[in-house]
């Protein structure tokens, strides 16, 4: 099982404290780095100092880290046309050496729309669509070659399709609860498929469609790597665990309940019920970014485990 950690920097993170976390991140060995893409705060937080844009900041990490993975969970295509939005990624790539993966939604959030001025279009989920395509075929275009797409709500015609990726590949992570069109645009561009913040049960049920989809387009189930982001609230003593609980204003029961809560050992043994219906990666949502003793804890008691 391996151990991501991911952030909700909207909620109110600068840029020197996200290359903090990334740094910790990298020196306690987890996988990877994540974050999420929004632009306004959510809930009763303030959002101070203000946004941070994603793909600015894992630019910025990029030249800072040297091993961990760098991506999103996930970008809003709403908030990007797919070509810049590949030459984006393509350029965060070269930049890190080939660490880049690319979690691509079809965006949800309408007062972060409105608050910056973007376009929340009706029909999310056809331009959804239509960005992996692009984004995808982009990329794999040979050099030289001219890249075309007439789509309903995107038209290129004889793109360069340039820079290219430093990886063959760049990994594409989608996720969520839709129980047809979601498992269906999986199978197709997807590495990764991830459940954000199910149930076991929920999430067996989820991952069985991806399965079913992933095989009707004739791909081994085994293609995908199938995950979970959870928020994470561990603590040595109960009191440790409250005091964090009540850090990020939650309920020590509830997120025993929806996330992974409690002892090291609770925890590790949560995680073994989700690898039991195949999950292999976990997002530890931190919301407290200035907690660096939650990390180590974590790194030292309930990683060290799996």
């Amino acid at each position: 099982m391996e151990l991501r950690i991911f952030t909700e920097p909207q909620q109110g993170a600068s840029y020197d404290t996200l290359l903090t976390v990334a740094k910790a991140t990298e020196d306690l060995g987890f996988d990877a780095f994540f974050r999420s893409d929004h632009y306004l705060a959510m809930g009763g937080a303030d959002g101070l100092p203000g946004p941070t844009d994603a793909w600015i900041t894992l630019a910025g990490l990029a030249r800072e880290t040297k091993r961990i993975r760098l991506g999103t969970l996930v970008t809003a295509a709403t908030f990007r046309l797919p070509g810049p939005l590949a030459i984006q990624v393509a350029q965060v790539d070269q930049m890190s050496g080939g660490r880049v993966e690319l979690g691509l939604g079809s965006g949800w959030f309408g007062d972060e729309h409105t608050a910056y001025g973007i376009p929340f279009p009706q029909d999310k989920f056809t331009r959804f669509e239509e960005q992996l395509a692009i984004i995808t075929g982009l990329w794999a275009s040979k050099v030289g070659d001219k890249f075309t797409f007439d789509g309903q709500h995107y038209q290129l015609t004889d793109s360069p399709a340039l820079p290219k990726p430093v990886q063959d590949s760049v990994p594409i992570l989608i996720g969520g609860y839709g129980a047809t069109r979601t498992p269906r645009l999986a199978a197709t561009y997807a590495t990764e498929f991830n459940m954000p913040f199910g149930s076991i049960e929920d999430s067996a049920r989820q991952f069985d469609r991806v399965r079913a989809a992933v095989a009707a387009r004739g791909r081994r189930a085994d293609d995908l790597v199938y995950s979970n982001a959870l928020v994470a609230c561990v603590g040595a003593s109960d009191a440790e665990v409250a005091r964090r609980a009540d850090a990020i204003g939650r309920e020590v029961d509830e997120l025993k309940t929806n996330g992974l809560a409690g002892s090291p050992a609770e925890v590790v043994d949560k995680i073994a019920r989700y690898a039991e219906i195949g999950a292999s990666r976990i997002y530890l949502q931190i919301l407290d970014l200035d907690d660096l003793a939650h990390l180590e804890l974590i790194a030292a008691e309930v990683m060290s485990q799996l």
